[in-house]
C-alpha cells in the first residue's frame, strides 16, 4: 500500500513538472504580438437621431369622476384604477364648472374626458354628460 502511494505521488509530481516545462506562453498577454493601434477610425453614422418635439397641444385623460369644485376636478383613470389625477381648472373652465354645479353637477362615477395642458396640467375642457342628481 505504501509503495503504491509513493509511486503515484512521484508520478503526479513528474506530470506536474512535465506540464510546466512544456507549456506555451499565453499569446494574449505578450505585448510584442499585439498590434499597436496608431489612430482610431471615424465613427460610421448611419442615421441622425432627431429629438422629439414637445407637444404644445392638449392631452386627454379619460376616466371616472370622483370630486369637483369651482377650482379643481379629480378623476380616476379608466385604464388604471390606482391612477387618480387632480386637475386645476382654467378661468374659462371654472366659470363653466360653476354653471354645471348649479344645475346639479357631475355625480361620482360619471365617465368624463379631461383635456389638459401637458406642461401646467390645467384642465382646459371637460367632455362628458353629467348624470341626474339623486
Amino acid at each position: 500500500m505504501r509503495k503504491l502511494l509513493s509511486v503515484s505521488g512521484f508520478g503526479a509530481l513528474g506530470l506536474m513538472v512535465l506540464g510546466t516545462v512544456t507549456a506555451h506562453r499565453v499569446a494574449a498577454q505578450d505585448p510584442v504580438l499585439t498590434p499597436v493601434i496608431v489612430s482610431q477610425a471615424a465613427p460610421i453614422v448611419t442615421k441622425v437621431i432627431q429629438p422629439k418635439q414637445k407637444s404644445t397641444g392638449t392631452q386627454k385623460f379619460q376616466g371616472y369622476f370622483l370630486h369637483a369644485n369651482v377650482a379643481q376636478v379629480t378623476v380616476r383613470s379608466k385604464d388604471n384604477e390606482m391612477a387618480i389625477q387632480t386637475f386645476p381648472l382654467s378661468e374659462a373652465m371654472a366659470a363653466k364648472m360653476q354653471k354645471i354645479i348649479d344645475k346639479g353637477g357631475y355625480q361620482y362615477g360619471d365617465k368624463i374626458t379631461v383635456y389638459y395642458d401637458p406642461q401646467t396640467h390645467t384642465a382646459l375642457k371637460l367632455k362628458g354628460k353629467p348624470s341626474r342628481p339623486l
